[in-house]
């Protein structure tokens, strides 16, 4: 496994990284254990129970978790679930905690390549107050002191260890794939001069952008300053020229037809149905004429059996996912359509990653589904 290593990573003792790999072994152990049992139970149980009862086999995922929540295998394999999801953040907190002083001093930069621009006064959307997203303790927008960036070291550590380092050692490899999978293999004429990343947390997949576009100028926004003071210090200590700044992708302060390309990756399903359709609107008036908007996120439900969607659906009901669901069952080429793309220049398109998905979304493993819609 490849090894996570940049300046302003938090540094683990021994006792860290010895709970950090019981975390990696339980989630392991969960998906290719017990997970598999949840599948036979409805096949052998559930379903007869629910059609003896109903009359017919569930209809769809949410009459199958239904039929499932009454047998005890499942609570406990949700259960578990939901346990090593407070093992991962808590195991990583304690790490950041004793160090939050040191790492708030290391994100103050001197002489940056690119810049940090916070707004004290921007106010959040209620979607940031009500949803600690993933069930990370304070979401992207805790704050416990000056200079804070707490939570921001919590995400980079954190999806190291739930990916289990399959992401890359800079957890980068959705930025990587679209560059590599989509831009380069279909349009490889295609030199973005101004590029934005919408929902950019810490920049992992920001600085791929940078990389490969290294003429471009490269702006990345978020709503939590923590998570912003974070992406921009590590971004610095990566060599990478990118301009952060806190902003809604819903409403941005970016002038009308600014952009040549405007991506997101994984922000789609933390988003209500509502702020989405504010979102592609917003994408449609900052890109240029012949810009590109990539939203990468998960397939949705179509072709995929109502057990496989129950599955998948579980980060909706547990795991403070509450917007997962909705997004999937949602006709986002139509959204995006109606923002002024028109459906003759939007697509879904399918990519594959270096990632392999865990538990309930194994599913989807190595595939990352991307929303594609181009100005006129």
């Amino acid at each position: 496994m490849t090894q996570q290593a940049h300046a302003m990573l938090p540094k683990e003792n021994d006792l860290e990284r010895s709970r950090g790999r019981f975390v990696q072994a339980l989630k392991t152990h969960i998906a290719g254990r017990v997970t598999p049992g949840v599948r036979e139970l409805y096949e052998h149980q559930a379903a007869a129970a629910w059609e003896k009862q109903h009359g017919q086999v569930p209809q769809n995922r949410h009459e199958v978790r239904q039929s499932l929540s009454k047998i005890g295998y499942y609570r406990l394999w949700s259960s578990l679930r939901r346990t090593s999801q407070h093992l991962l953040w808590s195991t990583v907190a304690d790490c950041i905690e004793r160090q939050a002083t040191e790492l708030s001093e290391a994100a103050k930069i001197e002489d940056p390549r690119g810049s940090l621009l916070l707004d004290p006064d921007l106010e959040l959307p209620w979607y940031q107050w009500d949803v600690d997203i993933h069930a990370m303790p304070g979401g992207y927008r805790g704050e416990y002191g000056d200079n804070d960036v707490s939570v921001g070291a919590l995400y980079d550590r954190g999806v190291y260890l739930y990916a289990m380092g399959q992401m890359g050692a800079l957890n980068d490899d959705y930025g990587r794939s679209i560059i590599d999978n989509y831009l380069f293999a279909e349009h490889p004429t295609f030199s973005p001069k101004e590029i934005l990343d919408m929902g950019c947390t810490v920049g992992h997949a920001t600085l791929p952008y940078a990389q490969a576009f290294p003429a471009a100028e490269v702006h990345a926004i978020d709503l939590g300053a923590p998570v912003l003071r974070y992406g921009h210090a590590r971004a610095e200590a990566l060599g990478a020229k990118v301009h952060f700044s806190q902003q809604n992708c819903e409403d941005t302060s970016f002038p009308d037809e600014k952009f040549d390309l405007i991506v997101s990756h994984i922000v789609l399903h933390e988003l209500p149905p509502e702020a989405l359709r504010r979102t592609f609107a917003e994408c449609h008036r900052l890109l240029k004429p012949g810009g590109l908007m990539i939203h990468a996120d998960f397939p949705g439900y179509e072709g995929v059996d109502h057990l496989s969607q129950s599955m998948i659906d579980w980060d909706t009901y547990n795991n403070h996912e509450p917007f997962w669901g909705p997004m999937r069952d949602m006709d986002l080429v139509a959204e995006s359509a109606k923002t002024g793309f028109t459906s003759a220049n939007v697509t879904s398109v399918v990519v594959s990653t270096g990632r392999i998905l865990q538990s309930g979304k194994n599913q989807q493993s190595g595939q990352l589904w991307l929303l594609v819609g181009q100005k006129i």
